[in-house]
C-alpha cells in the first residue's frame, strides 16, 4: 500500500496509469462503443466526411441509421469502429509481447548469471540476436511464420529478449554476492530455491520497469509492421493497417491516418510515462536523485 502511495505521488505514473485505464476501458467496451462491425463494407459510403448521418447497410439486416464520427474509408468501413477495435489488438500485442520476452529473458538471464559455464554460450547467442535491427528481425520472422496475431507477437518478442537477458544477468551477478545469498548457499539451500526465492524477487523492480518499455515498443512495432503490410491482415482492424490504407488518400482524407495516430501516440506515451514513474520510485538510484 505504501509503495502504491509513493507511486501515485509521481506525476508521470498518475498520467500513465489513468490514460492506460481509459484505453483498457475502451478496449473492453469496444462492442458497445463501436457502433457497427468494423469489418462490414458498404460501397455506398466510400470516403464519407466526419459526422455525416448515413444508413449503414449490413448484410442480412435492414439498413442502420448511423453517424460516421470519424468518417469512412476507401472501402466504406466506419473508421471510428475500426479505431476502437484496434485498441484491443494493440493492448493485447503489448501485453503478450512483454510477457513472453520477460519470461524468456528472465529465465535465460538467471541461468547465464548464476551458472558460469553456460554464461558465454547464452550471451553469444544474445549478441547474435542483437546484431540484427529489431524491426528487420521482426519483419523476417513475420515473413517466415505468416501474418497472424500469435506470429506477430512472437516476432515482436524475440528481438526484445536479449535486452532482458542482459539486464537480468547483470542483476544476478550483483545479487549473488550479497550476504543473504551467500548465507543461503552456506546453508546448502537448493539452487532453484535460491534463484526463485532470493534473487528473482530482489530484481523485480527494474524488471517491471523494463517490461513497460517493451510493451510500448511492441505497440509501435506492431503499428510499423501493419503499416508496411507485414502485420495482421486487413480484416483485423489495427491502428497500423488503418493508417496504411489511408495513406494513399492522405492529401484528400487526412483523417483516415490522423484518427488512429491520435490513439497510437497517447498509448505509447502513457506506457512510457508509467515506466518512467515506476523507475523514479522503485529504482533506488533514480529515487535518490528525485528525492
Amino acid at each position: 500500500m505504501k509503495s502504491f502511495q509513493r507511486l501515485w505521488r509521481n506525476l508521470a505514473f498518475r498520467i500513465g496509469i489513468v490514460t492506460l485505464a481509459v484505453l483498457i476501458a475502451v478496449a473492453v467496451g469496444a462492442p458497445y462503443l463501436g457502433t457497427v462491425d468494423p469489418a462490414v463494407l458498404d460501397y455506398n459510403l466510400i470516403n464519407r466526411p466526419v459526422g455525416e448521418r448515413v444508413d449503414f447497410s449490413i448484410p442480412g439486416q435492414e439498413p442502420v441509421a448511423h453517424i460516421l464520427w470519424m468518417g469512412s474509408d476507401a472501402y466504406g468501413r466506419d473508421i471510428y469502429s475500426r479505431v476502437i477495435y484496434g485498441t484491443r489488438v494493440s493492448l493485447l500485442v503489448a501485453l503478450f509481447a512483454a510477457a513472453i520476452s520477460m519470461t524468456a529473458g528472465v529465465f535465460l538471464g538467471v541461468v547465464s548469471g548464476f551458472f558460469r559455464r553456460l554464461d558465454s554460450v547464452i550471451m553469444r547467442l544474445m549478441d547474435g540476436l542483437m546484431a540484427f535491427p529489431p524491426i528487420l528481425l521482426a519483419i523476417a520472422l513475420v515473413a517466415a511464420l505468416g501474418a497472424q496475431l500469435w506470429t506477430v507477437v512472437v516476432a515482436i518478442s524475440i528481438p526484445e529478449v536479449p535486452r532482458v537477458v542482459r539486464l537480468m544477468r547483470s542483476l544476478v551477478l550483483t545479487l549473488r554476492e550479497e550476504p543473504f545469498v551467500e548465507a543461503a548457499v552456506a546453508l546448502a539451500t537448493p539452487t532453484p530455491t535460491i534463484l526463485w526465492r532470493h534473487i528473482v524477487p530482489n530484481a523485480f523492480a527494474p524488471l517491471i520497469v523494463q517490461g513497460t518499455f517493451i510493451a510500448a515498443s511492441a505497440v509501435l512495432t506492431e503499428a510499423i509492421l501493419s503499416f508496411l503490410g507485414l502485420g495482421l491482415p486487413p480484416d483485423i482492424p489495427t491502428w497500423g493497417n488503418i493508417m496504411a490504407e489511408g495513406r494513399v488518400q492522405f492529401s484528400q482524407y487526412p483523417g483516415n491516418v490522423l484518427f488512429p495516430a491520435l490513439f497510437l501516440v497517447p498509448t505509447i506515451l502513457a506506457i512510457n510515462l508509467l515506466g518512467d514513474g515506476m523507475r523514479d520510485v522503485l529504482d533506488p538510484k533514480f529515487s535518490k536523485k528525485v528525492s
